[in-house]
C-alpha cells in the first residue's frame, strides 16, 4: 500500500505565499504522474498542476506565473510553491499519484491540506 501525506497548508493574507508538500510512503512502488488538485467550498475538484517522472510541469491557466510544481523522485515527494495568493485560491489542496505497485497501476490520493487566503 502507498500513503500520500500533504503538509504546508494554512492561512495567509492576499499576496502571500505558501509551499505545499506531498510525500509518498510505502515499499516497492514507482510513481509516475504526481498531481495537485484543489476543491473550494461548493465547487468541483479541479486540477492545479501536474508533474511527470521527467519533472515536466503543466499548470492550470489560473496558476501559470504564480504556482510552481517541483518534485524530488528520490524522496517520492512533490511540492507546490504558491505565490501571489488570492482569496479565490482558498480551497482544500489534494495530492494525487499514479503508482505502479506489484505490477499494477493505481491512483492514490492524500487527505488534503487546507489553504485559506483572507485579509
Amino acid at each position: 500500500q502507498v500513503q500520500l501525506v500533504e503538509s504546508g497548508g494554512g492561512s495567509v493574507q492576499p499576496g502571500g505565499s505558501l509551499r505545499l508538500s506531498c510525500a509518498a510512503s510505502g515499499r516497492g512502488f514507482t510513481i509516475y504522474d504526481m498531481v495537485w488538485y484543489r476543491q473550494a467550498p461548493g465547487k468541483q475538484r479541479e486540477l492545479v498542476a501536474t508533474s511527470d517522472r521527467t519533472r515536466s510541469p503543466n499548470y492550470a491557466d489560473y496558476g501559470k506565473g504564480r504556482f510552481i510544481i517541483s518534485r524530488d523522485n528520490a524522496k517520492n515527494t512533490v511540492y507546490l510553491q504558491m505565490n501571489t495568493l488570492q482569496p479565490e485560491d482558498t480551497a482544500v489542496y489534494f495530492c494525487y499519484a499514479d503508482v505502479l505497485l506489484s505490477y499494477r497501476r493505481s491512483a492514490y490520493w492524500g487527505q488534503g491540506t487546507q489553504v485559506i487566503v483572507s485579509s
